[in-house]
């Protein structure tokens, strides 16, 4: 399976709503991690976007992935 990686932002103002844009399809990880930290690097400061890795099956896959709403983990006492 085939790793994306993806230029991930929202309009201002609504958080809920993602735009993706797919940057580049990698077959392994190393090549990929390589890849975002190096997209990443290049975002200057004031940029409204991220860039997201995904391993999934297909494109499709990858985008529900990242579009699924994930609610915050919650965090123990013990771990403050």
């Amino acid at each position: 399976m085939p790793y994306y990686v993806f230029k991930m932002s929202s309009p201002e103002g609504m958080e809920l709503v993602k735009n993706l844009e797919l940057v580049s399809e990698f077959e392994t990880y190393k090549q990929a991690k390589q890849f975002a930290r190096q997209k990443r690097s290049e975002i200057a400061e004031g940029e409204n976007y991220s860039i997201k890795m995904m391993f999934a099956e297909n494109q499709l896959l990858a985008e529900e992935q990242l579009l699924e709403h994930r609610d915050k983990p919650v965090m123990m006492e013990h771990e403050k």
